[in-house]
């Protein structure tokens, strides 16, 4: 691994911009409560994609457990990467922060079972079983914006950007955009919840590397 990705730090505070623009405008579209027409279509485009992708789908959407970041942690203090594994536990608390103390204080948006096919906790026969497919025992209502399954699965993806040689980067991108696709195929939530999840975990990601840049510039690189 290298850390020669840490050193280019003006396109870091790009990434970091770029990535809090993103979550800033999802979050300003979806802070009215309600899905638009053009996310519903991207919604039903994907819910509606075959059911043998379900078991592909469940396993990539584990990428964004909590406890994902720990067990890559794990990994990374094997390989004597402690900036990359320290990064990866505080990023933690960061995202449980941001998340549940921030976001969801300004931004009320109900999962796609409820905001998009009108369940009704009081009378569940309520719910159109055309409307959508609800996958896995997804929850179908409480608050969907952001998704905190995207923020884990990026935000390790981006740290693991700054580390990984050539090619090798893109996996963990890869298996985090799969992991945004299978929380809107299960039926757990909406476009805009999984983007703008995407974008914070980006974004708190960039922080830490920043954070750790001037500390690592002073070593010499390894292979």
């Amino acid at each position: 691994m290298s850390t020669r990705s840490i050193d280019d730090r003006r396109s870091w505070v790009t990434a970091g911009i770029v990535a809090a623009t993103i979550a800033v405008v999802a979050g300003i579209i979806a802070s009215p409560g309600e899905v638009p027409g053009w996310e519903q279509s991207i919604f039903h485009a994907i819910n509606g994609l075959p059911d043998w992708l379900e078991p592909p789908m469940w396993v990539f959407q584990l990428a964004g457990l909590l406890l994902v970041p720990l067990a890559v942690a794990a990994v990374a203090a094997i390989f004597t990467r402690w900036w990359l594994a320290i990064a990866l536990v505080v990023f933690i608390p960061l995202k449980l922060v941001v998340e549940k103390g921030i976001v969801k204080q300004f931004v009320e948006r109900d999962r796609p079972g409820t905001s998009i096919c009108g369940y009704d906790p009081f009378d569940p026969g309520a719910l159109d079983p055309s409307c959508g497919n609800f996958r896995g025992n997804v929850p179908l209502e409480g608050l969907s914006f952001v998704s905190g399954h995207a923020i884990i699965a990026w935000g390790v993806a981006a740290l693991l950007w700054a580390v990984l040689p050539g090619r090798w980067r893109w996996v963990p991108v890869g298996i985090a955009a799969l992991n945004a696709v299978a929380r809107v195929y299960l039926g757990a939530h909406n476009p805009l919840d999984v983007i703008g999840g995407a974008a914070i975990g980006v974004a708190i990601a960039t922080l830490l590397i920043l954070a750790a840049a001037p500390i690592l510039q002073r070593r010499p690189a390894r292979g």
